[in-house]
């Protein structure tokens, strides 16, 4: 007889199991990110209701000589969630004028997108060299320990929005722990601006959001055993300006149970029942100056653009 050895469970059931069991359900966010998300992400950038990307790429073209000055050189370039890279090249390469040679350390979950970061660094910015790290920020921040000199880290995006306040501040927080006197942070914050432009930047015309955001089933269909029927989920977008912030639910759009064979789950769903899958929260000034202060850092700088949508924070870290 052959004994099979069984299959390990992916280390995020834990979290799946205890979002689709309590009330109201939820998934954490981070499961949009496997190969195939980190593509449609890539595509959503691209959008014309997506402002976000584009907003932070002027911010940088324009700025990054003044953020080089304000960061200070030499230093070693770490960015956290760094995906595909595709608005770091105008930063890496005002850096590398200042500086001999500039290391640069994208982090990501997605293995994938780290080869594509790679690649596309080292075709765009000579006397750059790209040092890829796979990591998962729930293991915490050790590998900046590892990484010698003074640090930059670039957490850009609207990422940190994706973070509950008091989350936000923990993971800043733990951030803040790894780095040494002399490092700083540059923080990308979207900020509070009308319905009118966010609720269309996470619902476009042309659903590459609602595929984004159902990927997340595909996910658990594929890596649980799960038989969602994903076209029985549409994908919700929603301002809520007392949180302020923007809400992303995936609806039943009938009664159903499914099922998770691997970690053996049944999940009734009502008609209209919800899975909140992410929140993006958006900032005032005096809100980032706040979060970053109680994380442990001292606000510089923040870099606008035009119409002050979106804002590129420098940071230094407090001594203790």
């Amino acid at each position: 007889m052959i004994l099979h050895e069984p299959v390990p469970l992916p280390a995020y059931v834990d979290e799946v199991l205890f979002g689709l069991t309590s009330r109201p359900k939820t998934l954490p966010c981070k499961l949009f990110y496997d190969d195939r998300g980190s593509q449609l992400f890539e595509e959503i950038t691209r959008l014309p209701e997506y402002y976000p990307t584009r907003t932070e790429l002027g911010i940088l073209q324009d700025s990054a000589k003044e953020i080089v000055q304000a960061a200070g050189t030499p230093v070693s370039i770490v960015e956290l969630g760094a995906g595909t890279a595709t608005k770091t090249s105008a930063l890496l390469r005002a850096f590398a004028r200042r500086q001999l040679r500039v290391k640069y350390f994208p982090v990501d979950i997605s293995p994938g997108a780290l080869a594509d970061a790679k690649g596309r660094i080292k075709d765009e910015c000579q006397n750059v060299t790209v040092l890829p790290v796979v990591a998962d920020f729930s293991d915490g921040f050790h590998f900046l320990r590892e990484i010698p000199g003074r640090k930059l880290v670039l957490y850009l995006g609207s990422s940190i929005g994706n973070f509950e306040w008091n989350d936000a501040i923990t993971m800043l927080s733990k951030v803040r722990q790894q780095l040494a006197a002399g490092d700083a942070l540059l923080l990308g914050t979207d900020m509070v601006k009308s319905a009118e432009i966010l609720v269309p930047a996470y619902d476009d015309a042309q659903g590459v959001t609602a595929q984004f955001n159902k990927n997340i089933l595909v996910r658990l269909n594929r890596e649980l055993a799960a038989n969602f029927d994903v076209d029985s989920f549409r994908h919700i977008a929603e301002w809520s300006p007392e949180r302020s912030r923007m809400e992303i639910f995936l609806e039943s759009t009938r009664p159903q149970k499914v099922t998770l064979r691997m970690p053996q789950l049944t999940v009734p769903f009502r008609a209209g029942e919800r899975i909140h899958t992410e929140n993006s929260h958006k900032y005032t000034l005096e809100m980032v100056e706040r979060m970053l202060c109680v994380s442990g850092y001292k606000l510089e700088k923040t870099w606008f653009d035009r119409q002050k949508w979106f804002g590129l924070n420098l940071a230094h870290v407090r001594a203790t």
